[in-house]
């Protein structure tokens, strides 16, 4: 819906609302207790679309409302996208900056510590991401990015060998937990294409044209549950 189309929706429902209130004799207090009603419809119908915050019972007490349900954990694949999370490779990077810092333990993935794979791992499970522990089982999951030159920020890089894994963060930078002595850091990305196995990408690079329209299509939900409850309250007024 366009701001032009909801401003128009508004000023019509205000007419209506009007036209209603003139014809009673309702005193000052009980325009001022329809006023707050009014305006608590109007609250509640967002709290209820939005599925977050608090809403106001029949006694005019509060109670909390359900919020949505977390996104079900997946399973990275061999050969396709993990792309029920919703995450993309810019929450990858996003997640993994968290971890600067965070000293080199082999065999860590915790914030006390953590190798190469333990944060790869630990990253994506962040995102509700299932990966493999270790690098080799890590480079065949998602699909292959063809070189340097097309990868993506929250792509991986894995060199030959599969002795590292590195998380490429855009304008030729790399994040990864380096070695022992060591913190995970972000550095100029030293691989050639030569040098490299595989690059994997685990989640899409950025939203799909669908989530974008879908929430598009929510927030016009929102705005006309939120206009419908506004102008139910008003002729009740």
């Amino acid at each position: 819906m366009s701001v032009d189309a909801v401003l128009s929706r508004i000023s019509e429902i205000r007419t209506q609302i009007d036209a209603l209130r003139s014809g009673t004799t309702a005193t000052a207090a009980t325009s001022a207790a329809s006023g707050a009603a009014t305006s608590t419809a109007f609250a509640d119908a967002l709290a209820t679309a939005t599925g977050s915050g608090t809403g106001t019972t029949g006694t005019g007490t509060t109670s909390a409302v359900t919020p949505a349900a977390a996104a079900t954990s997946v399973d990275a694949g061999a050969g396709t996208l993990a792309t029920g999370s919703g995450a993309t490779g810019a929450d990858v990077v996003a997640d993994a900056k968290k971890y600067l810092g965070v000293p080199y333990v082999f065999g860590g993935t915790t914030t006390s510590g953590m190798d190469c794979s333990g944060l790869v791992q630990t990253v994506f499970k962040d995102l509700g991401v299932t990966m493999p522990r270790v690098v080799p089982d890590q480079a065949k999951m998602g699909v292959e990015v063809g070189s340097l030159k097309d990868a993506q920020p929250g792509d991986l890089i894995i060199p030959k060998g599969e002795g590292h894994v590195v998380i490429y963060v855009g304008d030729g930078k790399v994040l990864h937990a380096p070695r022992p002595g060591k913190d995970v850091r972000i550095v100029d990305n030293w691989y050639k294409d030569s040098d490299i196995a595989t690059i994997r990408r685990i989640v899409p690079a950025q939203a799909s044209a669908t989530t974008a329209t879908t929430a598009a299509s929510g927030a016009t939900d929102l705005q006309t549950a939120a206009l419908l409850s506004l102008m139910n309250a008003g002729s009740a007024a």
